[in-house]
């Protein structure tokens, strides 16, 4: 069930209704973990059992971890069972291929066996979630919790369950604690973000997939300006699909009272590559900081020694991404070019800093060229793509319509633009009538560029 699909509609306003219809907190988070199961099952009922082991599990272990002495154990058992399955369900046809590839090399013939593993929805983040929740406990930063409703709701809200943000329990489960009203929701800072959220993915990132399709699909085929044109493309299409996700997962669990974590702030705005990844993803980033960089060594320890921290981090964010050798270098180019920020910075120091006309279009640029290899579906294929930026490849002759591309582009920017400056605030001001109205008006202009197809958004595959 997809948020920008008809029949969230209906789903959305039954929840909305008997939550604040029922008066008891107990009852509001057994009717909102009801409707969460609801909501992934109508993917795949099967996979409901994944996420009941993971709660199941992490419930037990965080509560013996916080009262025995014996409590490493208990966490090795939550690292185990919650990486076990993700690494069954998402990486286990990875690593068999890659093992029969490295056989090869050494000259051991043979293929490996044919495997149809389906890939649980959301299995990356919610993983990532409620392995946070036992760590915490461990550290002895959360108390446990000894109601298993709870635990569960935090695993299991719809909203964000199937891709983020990835909360952490200890800005999560204190909601759970206090009586929530309908009267301290802001109803029209929820409505105009999900609007803005179903702008994104609809009308701007589902119209962009055709044409980033048309170019990945066959890249040889077009020239050095389509190479440009479809990168771009995908760099716009995917910050509105997962952006967009985003917003309308925090518009949703704002209307029902929740309040979840900001997960992009204008990226493309980022001066640096440093600066892009405290904008990009913003709960995965942190995530990656507080429960690997800063457990290998963080900024501790010998200049490489922080390199080494920081190149490992982002090859596993990489790979958190997908289970290819294309989303690994990715994460590695991004490492690498932390790396060389790094170095850049000590040398140079903040007056060493490139004005924001150079650093913001060079930090996009560069983004860019990653997303070669986290949209390409071979190394091969992503180094072609990448030749041709290089023009040391000149074989295509097709090219691809510009000006398909700039319409999105312009309505992209001018949405940040807008939104950044005035548009957080301008809701709050005026009668009820005028924001009813105005909000009537932007669905009406926003409906005639809603695409005719339901994209999935893309990162439901990770």
């Amino acid at each position: 069930m997809l948020f920008t699909e008809l029949r969230f509609l209906p789903f959305f306003l039954l929840v909305f209704a008997v939550h604040w219809g029922l008066r008891r907190e107990r009852e509001r988070k057994g009717w909102l973990l009801l409707c969460s199961y609801f909501f992934y099952g109508v993917w795949d009922w099967r996979f409901l059992s994944l996420i009941l082991i993971s709660t199941l599990v992490d419930y037990i272990a965080a509560l013996r971890v916080g009262n025995e002495k014996r409590s490493r154990g208990w966490l090795l058992v939550s690292l185990g069972v919650n990486l076990g399955l993700l690494a069954i369900f998402k990486y286990f046809g990875f690593f068999l291929e890659s093992a029969y590839d490295l056989l090869h090399l050494v000259g051991v013939e043979g293929r490996p066996p044919a495997l149809e593993i389906v890939l649980p929805v959301g299995i990356s983040f919610y993983t990532f979630q409620t392995l946070s929740y036992t760590i915490d406990v461990y550290r002895g930063t959360l108390a446990p919790r000894k109601n298993l409703l709870d635990v569960a709701l935090f695993v299991a809200f719809f909203p964000q369950l199937v891709a983020g943000p990835i909360m952490r329990a200890a800005e999560f489960l204190p909601q759970l604690d206090r009586r929530r009203r309908f009267l301290e929701v802001d109803v029209r800072a929820a409505l105009v973000l999900f609007l803005v959220g179903f702008f994104k993915k609809s009308c701007v990132s589902d119209n962009l997939s055709p044409l980033v399709e048309r170019y990945f699909e066959n890249p040889e085929s077009y020239d050095n300006l389509s190479a440009w044109i479809g990168t771009v493309a995908y760099a716009i299409q995917i910050y509105c699909d997962f952006s967009g996700y985003s917003d309308m997962a925090i518009a949703c669990a704002a209307l029902l009272g929740f309040r979840l974590c900001l997960n992009f702030n204008f990226p493309y705005f980022a001066h640096n590559i440093a600066e892009f990844w405290h904008r990009w993803h913003i709960s995965l980033s942190t995530w990656l900081r507080d429960y690997l960089y800063i457990p290998l060594g963080g900024n501790r320890g010998s200049k490489w020694a922080v390199r080494r921290n920081l190149l490992l981090t982002m090859l596993i964010g990489g790979l958190w991404h997908g289970a290819a050798w294309t989303f690994v270098v990715w994460g590695g180019l991004h490492g690498l070019a932390l790396i060389v920020h790094r170095i850049w910075k000590a040398r140079r120091g903040p007056e060493g800093a490139l004005p924001k006309v150079i650093s913001i279009p060079a930090t996009f640029a560069l983004t860019c060229l990653a997303w070669i290899f986290f949209r390409a579906s071979t190394l091969e294929e992503a180094l072609q793509i990448s030749a041709r930026f290089t023009f040391l490849d000149r074989s295509g002759t097709q090219t691809l319509e510009l000006h398909v591309l700039l319409p999105f582009a312009l309505l992209a920017l001018l949405h940040t633009a807008a939104y950044r400056r005035w548009g957080r605030e301008w809701w709050r001001r005026g009668p009820e009538w005028a924001f009813t109205a105005g909000y009537a008006a932007a669905v009406a202009l926003v409906v005639p560029f809603v695409s005719v197809d339901y994209d999935p958004f893309i990162y439901f595959q990770f």
